[in-house]
């Protein structure tokens, strides 16, 4: 396994559109593992494809206390079913800011895990919310295309700043 590079906002890579996956190979497979082992190392509960560069549409989450349950989930689609609620998030695209989001608490999924079989469930709670915000990655969004432009502008530039400091040191 391999840990993978981040990128982080606002670099445009993380606007692009994810393909569906139309092949599951051993690619595929090594790819889940390799986005759980970053998500983990992170640290995070969730990570979609876009996030490293690869621009297919594969998220895995893991909301476990214990990093015990990863959903490695390709071609999701996600059907809202609950009630909306507030929630503070974060992103690893977007380190050291959380802002309120509105998400359903409660949605059903259907996607294909690694091998290519078929899953449906239901999630709820953090899991669903978290599940919404690595789909949004999928499709080129980002929590901070939730909030004010004000706060999203002040976000960029800070980590405008962080980015060149970070250059600037090699």
């Amino acid at each position: 396994m391999a840990l993978l590079d981040i990128l982080e906002f606002p670099d445009p890579r993380l606007r692009k559109k994810a393909k569906r996956v139309e092949v599951f190979d051993e690619r595929i497979k090594q790819l889940c593992d390799d986005m759980v082992e970053t998500m983990y190392e992170a640290p995070g509960i969730g990570l979609a494809a876009t996030q490293i560069n690869v621009h297919e549409r594969v998220i895995v989450v893991d909301v476990s206390e214990d990093q015990s349950n990863p959903l490695k989930l390709i071609n999701p689609e996600l059907t809202l079913t609950g009630e909306k609620m507030d929630y503070q998030e974060g992103c690893l695209s977007v380190p050291g800011f959380y802002e309120q989001v509105s998400r359903y608490d409660k949605i059903t999924v259907k996607a294909f895990n690694e091998k290519g079989e078929a899953l449906e469930f239901e999630s709820t709670e953090l899991e669903a919310i978290c599940i919404q915000h690595e789909c949004d990655h999928l499709d080129g969004k980002l929590f901070v295309d939730y909030i004010s432009n004000l706060k999203r502008t002040r976000i960029r530039k800070k980590l405008d700043k962080i980015h060149k400091e970070q250059a600037r040191q090699g």
